[in-house]
């Protein structure tokens, strides 16, 4: 664990990621899927928008936050350098927007695919083979008692890592868990942000940006792609295994268009709640049903809400997982754009987009790179990142280096999977490079031992056997979560 004092020039302030975000997370069901709309252009010169938006908020540059709820008129605080010529207007980035048309994926992939940019790289499996029947109820942590988990637990008992012997802690974060939240030894993530030295949390060089995308792939997601693809960016995408069973095309997409794929979890909890048992299922059958879409398994992973502790990266560096979360400069002071927040009503796009000028004035006086968090979950995000933040970003001078977190640490993308990592040269969990960057008390346990050649690999990568029924593509079925 590490601990870093930087100035914060207002960033966002944390919010609890127990609290308000889960007030809404049942309003976001079952997206109805449109038409496929034309992709977004370019970024445009410089252009001012402030003032263009009527959307209510309290924010300010000199005061940003990812909370709580909208409240007054308010409009953006500074001006963007570069706007999307067809960017969604910010009065229409809101809570309730009508439905725009979607854009499928643009490609079908043949099965037996090989991705030229990874050397070795398996071909890609037949996705339309794929059986729901064959994995968990979406959006529902997995049975522990099922015989794939159990052959997952009986791995991760022998991967030689120690589990640290720590209480799960029970919903509604911090405040309802005070002992947990004091104990230092955790290095609980979310109250206080303490890290572990192997913890992913920002890029190594000054001005480099890990561009990362969470909770996809969903319905506007191909925006997001269309967009990246013109403007020749690569990003991370940490994926949702129930979403990657109801999107398999989109994330072949992703895949092949040579963007970082990474584990999000089934179905996205608050990871610290859950038992052993239930961690191990839920980074499982994440990891499987990618791997049984793309025929590779990802070495990175993110918790949802960041809410990991010592216990939880025990279990994920068994599994063959490298932790990464967003760049935190402080105990309150966190790269999160708030974005996923739009869609609730609980942020206005306006409060997103001073969020996001708060955050790279931060990011251009700290002497390493950053990773920011945002999603692409909804129509919102997508179109706050394709309207607004990525043209900004582009137009900034100087200017970012902007690559996913695999690259930005200086490795190939090979070592993004287990089948193409060289697990000698490379042990997930260990020696990453990239220090951790804040955190209020603490340290480690010192209670997770390193594996070196983690022998757990293995036994996770192993493909399941799938049926010949072809997929039925599920559209925006089960609660979307963060």
């Amino acid at each position: 664990m590490k601990l870093a004092l930087v100035s914060a020039i207002a960033l966002p302030a944390l919010v609890s990621a127990h609290g308000v975000r889960d007030l809404h997370h049942a309003r976001q069901q079952a997206a109805a899927a449109s038409s496929p709309a034309a992709a977004s252009s370019s970024a445009a010169p410089a252009t001012s928008v402030a003032g263009a938006s009527s959307v209510a908020g309290a924010s300010s540059a000199a005061a940003a936050t990812t909370a709580p709820g909208p409240s007054g008129a308010v409009s953006l605080t500074f001006t963007l350098q570069s706007t999307n010529p067809s960017a969604i207007p910010l009065s229409q980035i809101v809570s309730g927007a009508s439905s725009q048309p979607t854009v499928a994926a643009t490609t079908t992939f043949a099965s037996g695919t090989t991705p030229t940019y990874i050397p070795n790289a398996p071909a890609l499996p037949n996705a339309l083979s794929l059986n729901p029947a064959n994995y968990p109820t979406l959006d529902k942590t997995p049975d522990v008692s099922s015989p794939q988990v159990q052959e997952w637990i009986k791995a991760v008992n022998a991967s030689g890592i120690t589990i640290p012997d720590i209480s799960p802690t029970v919903a509604g974060g911090c405040p309802a868990n005070p002992q947990a939240a004091a104990d230092s030894s955790r290095c609980w993530w979310t109250c206080g942000g303490c890290t572990d030295d192997d913890d992913v949390v920002q890029c190594p060089d000054k001005m480099t940006w890990g561009l990362t995308y969470d909770d996809g792939p969903a319905l506007y997601t191909g925006d997001l792609l269309a967009y990246l693809d013109s403007a020749d960016l690569k990003a991370t995408f940490f994926v949702v295994g129930s979403r990657a069973i109801s999107y398999p095309a989109l994330l072949q997409q992703e895949y092949m268009a040579q963007h970082q794929i990474a584990v999000h979890t089934w179905s996205h909890p608050q990871m610290t709640t859950l038992t052993n048992e239930e961690i191990i299922a839920e980074l499982g059958w994440s990891k499987k049903i990618i791997k049984d879409v793309l025929g590779v398994t990802p070495t990175f992973w993110r918790p949802p809400y960041g809410d990991v502790d010592n216990r939880v990266r025990a279990i994920a560096k068994a599994m063959g997982l490298q932790t990464s979360i967003w760049t935190r400069i402080s105990p309150t002071a966190t790269f999160d754009t708030g974005d996923f927040d739009i869609a609730g009503g609980l942020i206005t796009s306006a409060q997103v987009l001073n969020n996001w000028e708060n955050i790279i004035g931060n990011a251009t006086t700290i002497d390493h790179g950053f990773i920011v968090l945002e999603h692409d979950l909804f129509q919102q995000t997508v179109d706050i990142a394709t309207g607004y933040i990525l043209p900004d970003a582009l137009a900034h001078q100087p200017p970012f280096k902007i690559e996913p977190i695999i690259s930005c640490l200086g490795k190939p993308m090979q070592d993004a999977y287990i089948e193409t990592n060289d697990n000698t040269s490379n042990p997930i969990g260990t020696g990453s490079g990239s220090a951790a960057s804040a955190s209020a008390s603490g340290g480690n346990s010192g209670s997770a031992a390193s594996a070196g050649k983690n022998g757990a690999m293995s036994a996770f990568s192993a493909p399941g056997s799938l049926g010949a029924m072809a997929f039925a593509l599920v559209s925006g079925a089960g609660a979307l979560l963060l």
